[in-house]
């Protein structure tokens, strides 16, 4: 739980899911795999207003799922 409250701890996660998504070896397929549902998730509550969560928390929990799984799935890119 503490490191989800690090700055620290995001700060490395971003950077992690930029470096992904700049990547030539991560396919679109994958790259797609984060950025619909984000920006899905950004839209969709201003027509669900009852959702209880926050964008920022969805964006932030889906950018440490899917930086842990292409890291593992393409073997660490950088």
């Amino acid at each position: 739980m503490h490191k989800f409250l690090s700055l620290r701890h995001w700060q490395r996660t971003f950077s992690r899911i930029f470096q992904l998504l700049r990547s030539k070896e991560v396919s679109w397929k994958d790259k797609l795999l984060f950025l619909v549902p984000v920006l899905l998730y950004w839209v969709l509550p201003d027509a669900l207003p009852y959702l209880p969560f926050d964008d920022i928390a969805v964006t932030m929990i889906v950018a440490e799922w899917f930086a842990r799984r292409t890291e593992n799935k393409y073997n660490r890119i950088s």
